[in-house]
């Protein structure tokens, strides 16, 4: 990929890093869908509900870091 002649911006950087990230995310999330052929692979509910949970923990892991309180007051 090649560098921008000018300074990106701190907006323009978060855009251009996000979609290349999500459009990683969702690419290797079809690749895991290949997974669900049972003429290829077996496995139980059991495996499903462990590796959704995971990607369901770390979903929400993520998420929180882009979301600040509002107003919240400090105490003890």
């Amino acid at each position: 990929m090649e560098k921008p002649n000018r300074k990106e911006t701190p907006q323009e950087r978060f855009k251009r890093l996000g979609t290349l990230r999500t459009n990683t995310v969702l690419r290797r999330l079809k690749v895991l869908g290949n997974c669900a052929n049972r003429q290829a692979y077996q496995y139980s509910e059991e495996d499903v509900d462990r590796i959704f949970s995971e990607i369901e923990r770390k979903l929400k892991e993520v998420k929180a870091k882009f979301h600040f309180p509002k107003n919240r007051e400090f105490r003890l």
